[in-house]
């Protein structure tokens, strides 16, 4: 296949021209910074290419336990006072990088395309915290909700988890812990998860250089969490690595075309599928990783944002009641 040779000619033209402007912007790379700096380069650049933020009736700052302990933040966010269901969402940033800041406009637009309260979780990050912090921090946010959702006037029967990149490996992390302790969750929304033990796929020789996320920031990030090269087999980094994926909540993945972690993203589907869970997959064409963060130069941003909106607006509409029982 030809493009194998130059994979830069799938990528489509507003792709390119911001590629373009991002490497004659010169800055320097993240992994060339501290993790402290390389949070607030992420932070000023986060937002360039969003859209506009939409006006949400409720958005709240508050903090929930963690089993040691620790006050997790939280953002809240709500598009009535109705009783909605609820979408636990995990920032990305592999694990180091990125905030309830970061991913405050694709929060406030899902809460608001899908009709539904949103729950942004700052789990704590590398190097300061390493694996399995950020997955227990997700964790024990996801339990909070199913157990104190009501007193914030949601509707915690009806719950979600999702995430971006690291994010989505947290999301897809914590659909097996709950199906291990049997909560029900009507839906695992995840934009282009990390679901690998090691970067051994096609699309990471493939996408290594030129595509947004590269092969050094992926080293970094990593080498950050969880350095310890054995621990990567486990399934609370890996999801592919889970012995059994029966009974998992339904997926939802948006992909990218041209990232690194598109196999693994289409691994891990693969694998829910062949589970007889229900998957609905969509890969993104010409797009790089991080894609869904660029609606405002990105097409395909919004598009994705409209599909995830519509696969939790119908998650949420299938699971009525914790009384009606769906075979």
């Amino acid at each position: 296949m030809s493009h194998r040779r130059n994979p830069r000619t799938l990528l489509t033209p507003a792709m390119h021209s911001v590629l373009d402007r991002m490497t004659r912007a010169n800055q320097v790379p993240l992994h060339a910074l501290t993790p402290v700096q390389a949070r607030i380069a992420y932070e000023v650049g986060a937002g360039f290419l969003e859209i506009t933020s939409p006006v949400l009736q409720r958005v709240e700052d508050f903090n929930i336990p963690a089993r040691d302990g620790y006050s997790v933040p939280v953002r809240l966010y709500a598009a009535s006072a109705e009783k909605l269901p609820v979408l636990v969402y995990f920032h990305g940033g592999g694990f180091t990088i990125g905030s309830i800041a970061t991913h405050d406009v694709l929060c406030r637009t899902l809460s608001h395309l899908a009709h539904c309260a949103v729950l942004s979780v700052a789990y704590r990050l590398a190097p300061e915290h390493q694996f399995p912090v950020a997955h227990d921090d997700a964790w024990d946010a996801v339990q909070w909700v199913a157990r104190h959702g009501a007193s914030l006037g949601l509707d915690a029967t009806r719950l979600a988890v999702g995430g971006d990149s690291a994010g989505g490996t947290l999301a897809a992390a914590c659909a097996l812990q709950a199906r291990d302790v049997g909560l029900p969750l009507a839906l695992q929304l995840l934009f282009y998860p990390g679901c690998t033990a090691h970067q051994d796929t096609v699309s990471h020789k493939t996408f290594a250089h030129g595509f947004m996320l590269e092969e050094p920031h992926i080293e970094y990030f990593f080498n950050h969490y969880i350095p310890v090269h054995t621990d990567r087999d486990d399934w609370r980094f890996a999801p592919l690595n889970a012995p059994d994926v029966e009974g998992v909540a339904p997926a939802w993945f948006g992909l990218a075309e041209c990232d690194p972690l598109v196999d693994e993203g289409v691994a891990y589907a693969d694998k829910l599928r062949a589970a007889a869970v229900p998957v609905d997959l969509e890969i993104y064409r010409g797009v790089v990783h991080g894609f869904a963060l660029m609606g405002r130069a990105i097409a395909e941003a919004r598009r994705a944002h409209l599909d995830a909106a519509r696969a939790l607006r119908h998650a949420f509409q299938s699971t009525t009641s914790p009384h009606m029982h769906h075979d």
